[in-house]
C-alpha cells in the first residue's frame, strides 16, 4: 500500500510512471486512485450499467500496467489512460450487444428494467439536492453514445477539446459539434422532465382541499354568518 504522503500532487503522472517501470511496482496505486473517478465516468457513459464501468476500469489499469512500457510521453498519462478505456468500454459493449442478440429473454428483462428505473419520483423527492442529481443523471444517460460519451469528458471531466479528440479518435471539431448537440439535448430532455411535473408543482392535493372546506365552514359557523342576500 502507497503512504498517504506519496498520493498528493507532489509528483507528475509521468514521474510515477518511470518509478513504476524503474520497479516500484506499488507506486502504480497512485495512479489508479488519481484516475478511478475519470474512468468510472467514462465507461458508465457507454456502457450505461455500474457494475460492468466498475469491472471495466480494474481491465483497464491491467493493461496499463502490461503495456505501460509503450507509454511515450507525447500526450498526457491521463489521456493515453483515458484513450485505453473507451476502447476497452467499446469493445465490451460490442460484445454484450452480441449477447443480447443471441438472448432475447435477457434483453427484454434489460428494457423492463429501464422503464422501472425511469418511474417518476414523487414533488416531494424532487424536492432535494440528491433527487435533483439523479435527475439530472438520468437525463445524460438518456443521450445517444456518441454525445453522451463527449459530455461526460467535456462538461463533467472537465477535459479540453484538444484531449477529448485525441482521446475518442476523433477531429476537434467533431467534438464541438457533439458537445453543442449533447447539450442541446440535454436541456430539451430536464425541460421535458420539468414539465412532466408541471401540473404536480404547488398542487392542491384532495387532503389539502377538503381540510380548508371543512375549516371554512367551520369559521361560518362560529361566526353566525349567513350568505348576502
Amino acid at each position: 500500500m502507497v503512504t498517504a504522503g506519496l498520493t498528493g500532487p507532489s509528483l507528475a503522472d509521468e514521474e510515477v510512471v518511470q518509478t513504476v517501470l524503474a520497479g516500484d511496482t506499488a507506486m502504480f496505486e497512485i495512479l489508479m486512485r488519481r484516475h478511478n473517478q475519470r474512468l468510472y465516468r467514462v465507461a458508465r457513459a457507454i456502457l450505461r450499467d455500474d457494475a460492468e464501468a466498475e469491472d471495466l476500469i480494474q481491465d483497464t489499469y491491467v493493461r496499463a500496467y502490461q503495456h505501460l512500457n509503450q507509454f511515450e510521453g507525447r500526450a498526457k498519462f491521463s489521456t493515453w489512460l483515458t484513450r485505453i478505456a473507451v476502447n476497452e468500454a467499446l469493445a465490451r459493449k460490442h460484445r454484450l450487444s452480441l449477447h443480447k442478440e443471441l438472448d432475447p429473454m435477457s434483453e427484454q428483462q434489460g428494457e423492463k428494467m429501464d422503464r422501472f428505473a425511469s418511474t417518476a419520483p414523487s414533488p416531494e423527492q424532487q424536492a432535494s439536492s440528491s433527487e435533483t442529481l439523479r435527475i439530472l443523471e438520468r437525463a445524460v444517460a438518456a443521450l445517444p453514445e456518441i454525445y453522451r460519451t463527449v459530455f461526460v469528458l467535456r462538461d463533467v471531466e472537465d477535459m479540453d477539446t484538444g484531449e477529448t479528440a485525441t482521446v475518442l479518435n476523433i477531429s476537434e471539431e467533431n467534438v464541438k459539434t457533439r458537445l453543442h448537440r449533447a447539450r442541446a439535448l440535454l436541456r430539451k430532455k430536464l425541460y421535458a422532465q420539468a414539465g412532466a411535473y408541471t401540473r404536480e408543482a404547488f398542487s392542491f392535493g384532495a387532503a389539502r382541499c377538503d381540510r380548508v372546506v371543512r375549516n371554512v365552514f367551520l369559521r361560518i359557523r362560529e361566526a353566525g354568518s349567513h350568505v348576502a342576500g
